[in-house]
């Protein structure tokens, strides 16, 4: 048995009993017995029996959300004299055995334990207390500061442990992703999403029974410390399921959470608070390290290794795929988007929808006429980016397909990606003009209404883009190489590192 994931951790753990800096817990038959220690620390007090009668009596509320049937209740202790020294928490024991940890370890099979444990963890959260009190600890500047604390700890304790360069390009990512998604924050305060929930959980304090998980060890010293959105509390597990190896598995549980919970959130937010955990972690590791634990320190690197790849894949991303009639862009943008999982905007659909056409009706006119006037294409381009700069600030990466001849208008939206903390990549799709004008008269059903004299004058207006790097649509290099190169382009550190949607994880048998 655990104590709060953020500073604790069994010191001794032995036959009869299981010691933390706090507590220890004495095991007897099926019952385990939890006797707090007359301690004060930075983070609580129980150095008066009050204190720990108080303590006592709140772990046992607040861990019967979860697991009713093993917080007993609360028994007292009493000196020779039958007057009352102390107290403890009362609990069924769970055999050790079934610590949904040491299954994971076991190569046991757990999906559809993990998946009951999501939908307890839903349903908590459904009921859970809410208050404005508790909203405001979920709020944008109230997730910032924690990051803070927790990275101006971290940078203090960690030494040679973990790189300080990686501590710096953690926390630059995590306040770049902050600072552009305070509609985001709000959106969720609003929709009741902060509530006060479990607080540390780990997969060492969930135990998979025949009758169902039950799920221990709430942090309970410190109500605020709860009091996160419903997300970040099931990032906790997620994150400890990758530790362990189970990276899938981990990544299906968030989106067992989010099917049980309604919670429609972009994947950006859920690796954001992943790696938030991971870094709590990182700084307890570094704790323990200091304190003689060899392989703390080890563990402490993963933390924070995970913690990086988790920021630079949430990073928000805006993707401009542009070039000229014909070049492929149009493809090449959907099967990018497909491999990353993100929003897309076209900018011949965006034109039709404005003139109140349906995508494939045909609207052709000359260049430069018509829905394809310099005025109407201005109005196209300024929906697309006020429907992009919507869509980064609620923490989803967009990719816009367009055209992209204009360089003022990849200026405006550079300014959009800038306003938005969000990254900005450019690609330029190019092939031969006789390639390009067959691709243009082979087309059926299509948005665009574009031929190959208009492809042309297109060309002759075409602005040098530097900034943008070129994807040569019409060589030897197959539509799977084109797609890799530009997600190279656009996930530098790899394809582990992308936003990927979720895969899907199939229930044995």
């Amino acid at each position: 048995m655990s104590e709060p994931g953020s500073e604790a951790g069994v010191l001794t753990d032995f036959a009869g009993a299981a010691e933390t800096h706090s507590a220890v817990v004495y095991f007897a038959g099926e019952r385990a017995y939890k006797l707090k220690k007359p301690v004060r620390l930075e983070f609580l007090d129980f150095s008066t029996v009050e204190a720990r009668a108080a303590a006592c009596a709140r772990e046992t509320e607040l861990n019967r959300r979860f697991a009713p049937d093993v917080y007993l209740g609360v028994a007292e202790v009493r000196d020779p004299a039958g007057q009352v020294c102390d107290h403890l928490v009362v609990m069924r024991r769970m055999p050790g055995s079934r610590r949904l940890s040491a299954l994971i370890r076991a190569g046991e099979p757990t999906a559809a334990a993990v998946r009951q444990v999501a939908h307890m963890l839903a349903a908590q959260h459904a009921s859970a207390e809410r208050s404005p009190d508790i909203s405001r600890a979920g709020t944008r500047d109230a997730v910032r500061q924690r990051w803070h604390d927790n990275f101006d700890q971290l940078s203090k304790i960690a030494g040679d442990l973990i790189d300080s360069t990686e501590i710096d390009e953690a926390a630059s990512l995590a306040d770049e992703f902050l600072a552009g998604r305070a509609a985001l924050f709000d959106a969720r305060m609003s929709r009741g999403r902060v509530v006060d929930g479990h607080g540390d959980l780990l997969a060492d304090d969930i135990f998979c029974l025949d009758d169902g998980p039950r799920i221990l060890d709430c942090l309970d010293f410190d109500d605020h410390l709860r009091w996160v959105d419903g997300l970040d509390d099931a990032a906790f597990l997620a994150m400890d399921l990758e530790q362990l190896g189970a990276p899938e598995l981990a990544e299906q549980f968030i989106r067992w959470y989010g099917e049980f919970s309604g919670d429609e959130c972009p994947s950006s937010l859920c690796h954001h608070y992943v790696a938030y955990r991971a870094i709590v972690r990182a700084k307890v590791g570094c704790v323990r390290a200091g304190q003689g634990d060899l392989a703390a320190g080890g563990a402490a690197r993963k933390l924070a290794s995970a913690a990086l790849r988790h920021l630079r894949a949430g990073t928000v991303t805006l993707v401009l795929v542009g070039g000229l009639p014909g070049t492929g862009k149009s493809s090449l943008a959907g099967d990018v988007a497909d491999q990353l999982g993100c929003a897309v905007l076209s900018s011949d659909r965006v034109r039709k929808e404005l003139a109140g056409l349906e995508p494939e009706e045909p609207a052709a006119a000359g260049f430069g006429a018509g829905i394809y006037s310099q005025a109407w294409t201005g109005r196209t381009y300024a929906e697309l980016l006020n429907r992009a700069a919507e869509l980064l600030s609620a923490g989803e990466s967009v990719l816009i397909d367009a055209t992209w001849s204009s360089a003022e208008h990849r200026q405006l939206a550079a300014a959009i990606a800038t306003q938005a903390h969000a990254e900005l990549v450019q690609l330029e799709c190019v092939t031969p003009p006789e390639l390009a004008a067959s691709r243009i008269a082979d087309r059926a059903g299509n948005a665009s209404d574009a031929t190959a004299a208009i492809a042309a004058r297109l060309a002759a207006e075409w602005a040098p883009w530097p900034e943008a790097t070129v994807i040569d649509t019409g060589g030897a290099a197959s539509s799977g190489e084109r797609v890799e190169q530009a997600l190279n382009v656009i996930c530098p550190h790899g394809p582990d590192h992308v936003w990927r949607p979720l895969r899907p994880y199939m229930l044995p048998g």
